[in-house]
């Protein structure tokens, strides 16, 4: 059966309602997803009946509740084709997660004079955690160039990978340029290299279908709340060996095995890596998001969002004045633009009194407003709710707020 946008809308709420008189036109999903109904009868449903404490109880709510929080557990470990379920770590998101990366992988297995590959169109979350670890362990921050349509360098990728490369630290998709970058063949070559790599699929794992197996990624990091799911929950992803071989970045309950003032051992993955009460209640939503999408079915999605993002496209070109900001053949449906003579703000606050819901700003990816020399863009950023009727609002709205910011 065809993928039906329109009906599909009818299972988020928050769509159905108006902003300033006018239907809700919501293309920020590159900052957050809206929830399905599912997702909060789940949230709802937990808090009602079985809400505990996970894995310190002997009695049946907190034994009801702990397999609640495993069975979420396999469920991302299936969505991500994981080897095994203790792969799979809770955290409080994308950027919770590459920051445990940054300290554990840090303390085991960088060293003075050391190097770390990130792109120049990383998000700060996959920048800043880098730069921190590298002042701490004496290592030092390379990064790999991007082409002005927004397609990474592999190029000089490749030329810099030496021997002293530990980790590459790279995004599958840019979150403001819509660029999907060829990860499967940076993680072959930095291999090749005897370098590790992590992917950031916070911008991807809502789009495209990851298979970590098959990508032999090291780690891989996504945020819930970008994936329909609830915001404060995430997921780590990381091979076995190498979560066996870090230490946790947290200490306190959970995390241990033995604790006595002369020494404490930690406990075995993935508990290892989740210290204190994780988030159990919003993990049990973030799996009901995951089965939501996979029950839509995932090659559908996808290729609606592709048809969608071509659509976006040929519409905002046809805008004058308007230039699009990342222009890789292989993208997602997000587009950063600006407007000739017109401040992103400015333009962002009358779309909002039409209803559209877009971004504007940096999109925590300063190093790519300089390779532009811009201060910031407009991104309207698409989900498989969005609609053509949709982007044909968005583009009126753009000709009307050129006509009143122009005149």
């Amino acid at each position: 059966m065809a993928f039906d946008a329109e009906i599909v809308r009818k299972d988020f709420p928050i769509l159905q309602q108006q902003v300033y008189g006018k239907p809700l036109v919501y293309m920020d999903n590159g900052a957050t997803t809206q929830k399905p109904q599912a997702v909060i009868d789940c949230l709802v449903r937990m808090y009602r009946t079985m809400n505990a404490n996970i894995h310190r109880g002997v009695h049946f709510l907190s034994e009801q509740t702990t397999e609640c929080y495993e069975q979420s557990r396999r469920t991302v470990q299936s969505f991500l084709h994981a080897p095994f379920a203790e792969e799979i770590i809770f955290t409080r998101g994308a950027t919770d997660s590459i920051n445990a990366v940054a300290f554990s992988f840090g303390e085991a297995y960088v060293h003075p004079g050391d190097e770390i590959l990130v792109s120049e169109m990383e998000h700060h979350s996959n920048i800043v955690p880098w730069q921190m670890m590298c002042d701490r362990k004496k290592a030092r921050l390379r990064v790999i160039p991007m082409h002005d349509d927004g397609t990474l360098d592999l190029e000089a990728f490749r030329a810099s990978l030496s021997g002293k490369t530990r980790l590459v630290a790279v995004t599958q998709v840019s979150n403001t340029l819509g660029t999907v970058n060829p990860v499967a063949d940076i993680i072959r070559e930095a291999h090749q290299a005897g370098t590790r790599v992590l992917i950031d699929a916070a911008q991807s794992v809502q789009h495209l279908s990851i298979d970590v197996k098959q990508l032999d990624c090291d780690f891989l990091a996504f945020s819930g709340h970008k994936l329909y799911g609830p915001t404060g929950v995430g997921v780590l992803y990381g091979k076995r060996d190498l979560l066996n071989e870090m230490p946790p970045y947290q200490g306190g309950g959970d995390m241990i095995s033995c604790v006595t003032f002369e020494k404490t051992t930690y406990n075995e993955l993935p508990l290892k890596f989740e210290a204190g009460t994780n988030n159990y209640i919003d993990a049990a939503g973030l799996a009901c998001a995951i089965d939501y999408l996979t029950a839509l079915g995932l090659p559908e999605v996808q290729a609606y969002e592709k048809r969608l993002t071509q659509y976006a496209l040929s519409q905002l070109k046809n805008i004058p004045g308007l230039r699009i900001y990342g222009e890789a053949p292989e993208r997602a449906a997000i587009f950063s633009f600006l407007v000739e003579g017109i401040h992103p703000y400015d333009m962002g606050m009358v779309l909002d009194k039409l209803g559209i819901a877009v971004r504007t700003g940096t999109h925590c990816t300063q190093p790519v407003m300089d390779h532009y020399n811009i201060d910031g863009t407009v991104r309207a950023s698409l989900a498989f709710y969005n609609t053509e009727k949709e982007i044909d609002i968005l583009c009126e709205g753009i000709c009307r707020a050129k006509k009143i910011l122009l005149a």
